[in-house]
């Protein structure tokens, strides 16, 4: 955690409400410079079943593997300290991963706002498209295939903490839980999901995901590529995974808008550098509208799409 102490609180008693008796609770505090470290050691002093660890600024990635490590049970989930969970839900999880013999469970989640002083449900960027949450059992490969579409949450998850620790997050970049994810679904045997929703995700300015300015967003379209180079060294290896060549296509178009807002030039160096990780031409299908025009034009011709949107975005 870093810099969520107005959050904070609501985050820790939402994991203490739960039904369930044997789990522990690992705050990270990532050198926080503001009351979050006290916070934390308050609770810990109050609760036998939280630990505290205080920890050199290293990142949302280092944190969670710092948490990895200091885990004492069978499985893992992860919270950020600016969400919280429904409450008196653990148990019902728990229970359907010990029934069905679960290396990993997927749950549900909303969007959430404050206003007014008050959190409420909002949804403006949840992708409403066919995410299947039915009771099946299936690998991690089948998973990824059929139901799991785009959404890369590692917060959405209860995983075995043989998986976690043998998939650790890469630090220092943005889109982490993109990198993640298939390396994580890939290991596990027997994977399932519930439509219970368990986990709220607060949308705020000032967040993770809410960086601003250029240097900012040069560094989020380069983290976009070398996740996309980690996700085209797992499709080497599994060439099967149709999910693979789908994030890396999205991936791909994502990163050539992006460059394309600032220049030209830029665009076109990561045009050559995409060239070489053979990501061309990209994958057309179950994207969606939007995306299907702007690759129709890349897999014509890459450079032209990025002039074109160049343009678009000057002339607006």
């Amino acid at each position: 955690m870093y810099g969520v102490e107005l959050y904070l609180r609501k985050c820790v008693d939402s994991l203490l409400r739960q039904n369930y008796e044997n789990y522990e609770i690992i705050l990270v505090d990532d050198d926080s410079n503001d009351a979050c470290p006290a916070i934390c050691d308050e609770y810990a002093a109050l609760h036998e079943r939280i630990t505290v660890i205080h920890r050199e600024n290293g990142g949302l990635s280092a944190a969670r593997n710092t948490g990895i490590a200091a885990a004492k049970g069978d499985y893992v989930c992860f919270v950020d300290s600016d969400d919280f969970w429904e409450e008196n839900v653990l148990g019902e999880l728990m229970e359907q991963v010990e029934q069905e013999q679960l290396e990993v469970l997927r749950f549900d989640f909303q969007n959430v706002r404050i206003q007014n002083g008050h959190y409420e449900v909002f949804e403006p960027y949840k992708q409403h498209h066919p995410v299947d949450y039915n009771a099946e059992v299936v690998t991690g490969l089948e998973y990824l295939n059929h139901r799991m579409w785009y959404q890369t949450y590692a917060c959405q998850w209860i995983l075995s903490i043989d998986i976690a620790k043998q998939e650790l997050f890469t630090e220092h970049i943005h889109f982490e839980d993109v990198d993640w994810t298939p390396r994580m679904m890939l290991r596990a045997r027997r994977v399932n999901s519930t439509l219970t929703v368990v986990y709220n995700y607060l949308q705020r300015e000032g967040g993770i995901t809410g960086t601003k300015g250029v240097e900012k967003k040069k560094k989020n379209i380069e983290d976009q590529y070398i996740v996309l180079q980690g996700l085209n060294r797992l499709y080497a290896e599994h060439s099967d995974c149709i999910w693979l060549r789908n994030m890396m296509s999205s991936l791909t178009s994502g990163i050539l808008t992006s460059a394309s807002g600032i220049s030209f030039l830029l665009a076109s160096e990561y045009v050559r550098k995409l060239k070489a990780e053979g990501v061309f031409p990209l994958r057309i299908d179950n994207q969606g509208r939007t995306f299907a025009r702007r690759a129709k034009l890349t897999n014509i011709n890459p450079y032209l799409y990025c002039l074109v949107s160049r343009i678009s975005r000057m002339i607006r």
